[in-house]
């Protein structure tokens, strides 16, 4: 199912990334490394429900302090899958799961 989403979609472009007091432009390319770097390792049958879920997650848990201007890419990354790693062992509620909760 991987092959049938695109990163893309899902890309940070400097206008999208928000105030970073002059570090904008590094946030972004931050982000999108990380976020290719856990492409390259999604399992191929991950869904579009699980990207809609997992790439956001990251972002969400990177963007209210200053761990993207201190710490270098490798470790974001390296961070980054151990995160994937443990959501998807989890189990990441699927659209279908959350819509009957509500």
């Amino acid at each position: 199912m991987k092959d049938s989403i695109s990163i893309h979609d899902y890309l940070f472009d400097v206008a999208d990334i928000g105030d970073w007091e002059g570090d904008e432009e590094l946030v972004t390319d931050k982000v999108n490394s990380v976020y290719h770097a856990v492409w390259q390792k999604l399992p191929e049958d991950v869904s579009a429900e699980q990207v809609d879920y997992l790439l956001p997650a990251i972002w969400d848990q990177l963007r209210g302090g200053t761990v993207l201007l201190e710490a270098d890419e490798d470790e974001l990354i390296d961070w980054a899958l151990a995160f994937v790693r443990q959501q998807l062992d989890d189990g990441i509620p699927d659209a279908d799961t959350t819509d009957e909760e509500e």
